[in-house]
């Protein structure tokens, strides 16, 4: 081994640098920089629409806040990787525990968060009359803090072994590798993955069943109210429209936050099948596994979902990108 090969090639326990061809280290550095890119930045603009406009400060906007303070973070992680495009870790053992860290803390909180969605979608199309006494600011910003104190609290339990000891899991000098045995991978997977996702597959189908009756019901009473006398129908056909406003609304949200929570399912699951089979993860953006860009790339995913199916984040990004969000009064703005 020459050593020019080596990421430090004054220690002999060093790891080899991977040496890329000249298109595909281009190509890398592209396309990692135009998602990290595209991440922090449009997170961002997710994070200060719903902080700065007080029409956005609803229940239900508080949870993708916290989604998306935890998707931006992700996306300033990968322009931190993107250093490390020779396979080497420069910074040290305990710079690599302390990532590994916040690394584990980003992947783990947004699955209780997308509990949090799915038990606020539940309430909102299964007992609507008393969702705004239920779920309210105060109890979801509550529970936001506790989701992420949880995970900190969790993640510092399971990688107590990487701060007593770091880099104990590295093969060569130049690694920074997460290791899970064979119990930490079951208990990961069942207490992360697989409690949360039965709970979040429960309370949609519950959703899915309640909102398709309900349209039943609408449809049969709208029938019903044509058939009666001209003023009975009046009244009635405007009560009607306006219940009927209002649960096109809660279904187009559940519709959406679905979405949302299906893409969460579709690139977690490869990660938390991995960490269940105890698969070491490596550090460093030429060796990161598909489980891990999955993930990364599922922070990417959410903001362009809102863009796609809500109007206010539209009105609000253009309010941003023109500065008028700088203007007096511009937090009042009607944006709904």
């Amino acid at each position: 081994m020459e050593e020019t090969e080596l990421c430090f090639p004054h220690i002999n326990s060093s790891c080899r640098k991977q040496k890329p061809s000249y298109t595909e280290a281009v190509l890398s550095y592209t396309l990692l920089s135009f998602i990290s890119l595209l991440t922090t930045s449009l997170n961002l603009l997710v994070i200060i629409s719903i902080s700065h406009f007080k029409q956005l400060h609803t229940p239900s906007n508080l949870l993708l806040l916290s989604l998306a303070v935890s998707d931006f973070f992700v996306g300033l992680l990968m322009s931190f990787l993107i250093i490390f495009t020779d396979g080497c870790w420069y910074l040290g053992d305990q710079i690599c525990a302390v990532y590994s860290f916040i690394d584990s803390t980003i992947i783990t909180a947004p699955v209780g968060t997308m509990v949090l969605i799915s038990v606020d979608r539940y309430v909102a199309i299964c007992d609507p009359l008393h969702y705004h006494q239920k779920i309210t600011v105060r109890r979801v910003s509550v529970f936001n803090v506790l989701c992420w104190t949880c995970s900190i609290i969790y993640i510092a339990v399971l990688l107590s072994d990487v701060f007593k000891q770091p880099g104990r899991y590295n093969s060569c000098y130049g690694e920074c590798v997460i290791a899970f045995d064979y119990i930490e991978g079951i208990i990961d997977f069942i207490l992360v993955f697989v409690a949360p996702v039965t709970v979040i597959i429960v309370l949609y189908l519950r959703v899915f069943v309640v909102a398709v009756s309900q349209a039943r019901a609408m449809r049969c009473h709208i029938a019903a109210v044509t058939i009666k006398p001209s003023k009975t129908r009046l009244q009635e056909g405007s009560n009607t429209g306006g219940l009927m406003h209002v649960m096109k609304s809660e279904i187009k949200a559940a519709r959406t936050l679905g979405i949302v929570v299906i893409t969460f399912l579709t690139c977690y699951s490869p990660y938390f099948c991995s960490s269940f089979l105890g698969q070491n993860f490596l550090f460093g953006s030429t060796s990161v596994t598909i489980e891990i860009w999955l993930f990364y790339f599922n922070s990417c995913l959410n903001p362009l979902i809102y863009a796609f199916f809500y109007p206010w984040f539209r009105r609000s990004v253009k309010l941003i990108v023109t500065l008028k969000i700088f203007q007096h009064g511009s937090s009042g703005a009607n944006i709904l």
